[in-house]
């Protein structure tokens, strides 16, 4: 992206939020100096403008389909803090990224209305992680996890729900830095479907507390 689009960005209340609360915890795990706040501004109105130039135009009454990706970008604000706020590491990682089949999985706003999806899928206003990994997630939940697959489906809630809410977080506020780290490094190296196996095995690890729940 040039730098006079860049200029011509800004972001959504959403996203100024989510810079303040990701320097915060950067500081916080002591990976960030001062001027940070600017750098992360820098990056995410840098991928904007890129994936931009990748997003096809659709005609929908649907509100998420009206314009830029709703949420905040928390995959973009991991890797940067992994590269300890460096902007030009990580925009040069996230551009090579964005080559492989993964971002597609790890890094949600980059399939938002994407030319690369079928134009059904971009109407339907449904992200691929949901009815992708979602999808096995409770197929191998049922399987693997019978007693949690029923206690979901008791409470009227899916564990689909859950798991995008994970996924789309990249586990923040769920799992230590170190294994938020290794789930990102995990799914890269090891290919997408590892993203199902982690939610998975935090599901295995959840059972009991679930289960007692249920029963309460």
């Amino acid at each position: 992206a040039t730098d006079a689009d860049v200029k011509n960005e800004s972001l959504s209340s959403v996203q100024q939020l989510g810079v303040e609360m990701t320097v915060r915890y950067g500081k916080y795990l002591n990976v960030l100096k001062e001027h940070a706040e600017n750098e992360l501004c820098f990056v995410l109105m840098n991928c904007e403008q890129f994936l931009k130039q990748q997003q096809t135009t659709v005609v929908s009454s649907l509100r998420c389909l009206q314009g830029r990706y709703a949420g905040y970008d928390w995959f973009a604000s991991s890797v940067f803090l992994i590269m300890s706020g460096d902007k030009e590491k990580t925009l040069t990682f996230l551009q090579r990224f964005s080559r492989l089949l993964v971002s597609a999985f790890l890094w949600l706003p980059r399939v938002h209305m994407s030319m690369h999806l079928p134009v059904t899928t971009v109407e339907s206003g449904i992200h691929p992680v949901y009815f992708c990994s979602a999808h096995y997630i409770e197929m191998l939940l049922k399987a693997e996890l019978p007693l949690v697959f029923s206690a979901f489906h008791m409470s009227g809630f899916t564990p689909s729900q859950v798991c995008l809410q994970w996924i789309t977080q990249c586990f923040w506020n769920y799992m230590d830095w170190s294994e938020i780290c290794h789930y990102i490094a995990t799914c890269i190296f090891l290919g997408p479907d590892y993203q199902v196996y982690m939610c998975i095995s935090v599901f295995r690890h959840l059972q009991q507390d679930i289960l007692k729940h249920t029963e309460a």
